[in-house]
């Protein structure tokens, strides 16, 4: 039995789900979107509430399938009632990021700068530099990444963060907000 697939996904108001053939369409707020389901899983809708099942508990591919359905249209159902974020933070002397319309321009350190077009249905924001006892000393900018559909937020992150990923003698680069980057001491300290 699946424990994951076994919770309801309870449908927070303004939120409705469409059950189709081999796909559930959520919409809300925030937007749309569309969640394939995988032929062994179940999916019904009573009360307000989402409920996933299998047919045949005995197989193992259908089992997985139970609670990998029911986390994305969780997730879905998550996204399109408050949205997905992810932070990112601007670490180096130098480096800039700027918003051109809806592109993102990256100075890090290249010779040119890098321009960065959002996936559909993903926004992006940047905000001064993080401040306060934990906060990094050369940080210059915070990308905010913004969208209804997690693994696009997600990858988006991602290939932001693989422009120019964080060094590990100076911590210089692209990361995650909540990213502890383990820096290596020199060849001056090993003398």
């Amino acid at each position: 039995m699946s424990r994951i697939g076994q919770m309801p996904i309870p449908l927070p108001s303004g939120v409705s789900a469409q059950i189709g053939s081999g796909e559930v369409k959520v919409k809300g707020p925030k937007g749309q979107v569309e969640v394939p389901v995988h032929p062994l899983a179940l999916l019904s809708e009573s009360e307000g509430t989402l409920h996933v099942s299998v047919a045949d508990t005995e197989h193992r591919e259908s089992r997985a399938m139970w609670g990998l359905t029911r986390a994305l249209v969780a997730n879905a159902v998550h996204g399109v009632s408050q949205g997905w974020e992810k932070r990112l933070v601007v670490v180096g002397v130098g480096y800039r990021a700027d918003l051109k319309g809806k592109n993102l321009e990256l100075q890090v350190g290249y010779s040119h700068s890098v321009v960065y077009e959002p996936l559909d249905g993903v926004t992006f924001a940047v905000e001064p530099a993080p401040t306060g006892a934990d906060s990094i000393e050369s940080a210059q900018a915070t990308l905010v990444v913004t969208g209804v559909d997690k693994e696009k937020v997600g990858r988006s992150a991602a290939n932001l963060r693989s422009i120019r990923a964080p060094e590990p003698y100076k911590g210089k680069g692209i990361r995650y907000s909540n990213e502890l980057v383990r820096l290596k001491p020199g060849k001056s300290a090993v003398a």
